[in-house]
């Protein structure tokens, strides 16, 4: 009989965001499986004043109003704030009706809860998931370094290699926002796993897997799927795909069934300077320079297993 293993106690660090909104949502429905320490909004897709109303109308959704959302940081470390009102609407979840949060911001700034709560964790013990621009953790890290040795992994949905850029040429948004915490990130020594484009652009939230989320028999089954016919107005007109892509719910997927995804270990750097390639994760897929390997790089991912996996979790919350 296999031991029953205890929840990963993970962090969601995000700015939601439609995709955002569908991650946390999985994750809400993977309480078997995962115990969300507290949400922490960072500014990226809208202003972070909205991001962080965002993630507690989210938390409202999935019935956790006890969990703690934190308002983070209002801007990147080193730049104007970029936004995308034009894919995520001037609210961050366009097209769906939004209540007012049952409950307000839990006291203090993301950066000193994850200074705070990293600092009294055990050693390798919590996962950080980042959904969007990493100035919060970047920041938490330069406040309080000896935090680093508390986080297990980061898992990031961000850059691109094979998928160049869906920003700028060479530049994916959550990568471009923030490039110099990404760098810092990817410099910390601290294990990060990478879902980029190259993965999330095979995830395509088709019409038949969005009407599996339809036809689930709660609220939330009804939420997701309007939320994707929402979102793929976009995605679908910009890139002429089957669906839109479905970036951010890989995150959670990875979490939950690693074995559906298939990548290796590679040194990655983030471009801060050049003014054509800002933000391009750059990545040494065959050991070409003396970089070591810095991070896993997904690549591959089975993407049925994976729309399988989120619908099962959907399907657990009210």
């Amino acid at each position: 009989m296999d031991s029953i293993r205890a929840p990963i106690p993970i962090i969601i660090d995000a700015d939601p965001g439609q995709d955002d909104a569908i991650a946390i949502l999985s994750a809400f429905g993977a309480g078997d499986c995962l115990q969300i320490l507290a949400l922490t909004a960072v500014a990226g897709n809208v202003p972070v004043e909205l991001t962080s109303r965002n993630a507690r109308i989210i938390r409202d959704w999935a019935g956790h109003t006890e969990t703690p959302v934190y308002a983070g940081c209002s801007r990147p470390l080193g730049r104007t704030l970029i936004t995308a009102e034009e894919v995520h609407g001037n609210s961050g979840l366009h097209g769906i009706e939004l209540p007012e949060p049952r409950a307000g911001l839990a006291p203090g700034t993301a950066v000193n809860f994850l200074s705070e709560r990293l600092s009294a964790a055990a050693p390798h013990s919590v996962t950080v998931c980042c959904l969007g621009p990493l100035t919060n953790v970047a920041s938490a890290f330069i406040q309080a370094p000896g935090i680093k040795t508390a986080i297990k992994q980061i898992v990031w949905m961000g850059g691109g290699h094979f998928q160049h850029g869906n920003v700028t040429p060479r530049a994916e948004f959550n990568a471009y926002v923030d490039p110099h915490a990404a760098e810092l990130l990817f410099q910390s020594g601290v294990p990060i796993t990478v879902i980029p484009l190259d993965v999330t652009h095979q995830v395509l939230a088709t019409r038949d897997r969005i009407d599996r989320f339809a036809k689930l028999a709660n609220k939330a089954g009804k939420l997701v799927a309007e939320i994707l016919r929402s979102y793929e107005r976009h995605d679908l007109k910009r890139f002429s795909l089957d669906g839109a892509p479905l970036h951010d719910p890989c995150v959670i997927g990875f979490l939950l069934a690693p074995e559906l995804f298939r990548g290796k270990q590679v040194n990655v750097s983030v471009e801060t300077c050049s003014e054509l390639t800002l933000g391009e994760t750059v990545v040494d897929w065959y050991a070409v320079t003396d970089r070591k390997p810095n991070a896993l790089w997904i690549n591959q991912v089975d993407a049925e297993g994976l729309f399988e996996l989120l619908v099962s979790k959907i399907r657990n919350l009210p």
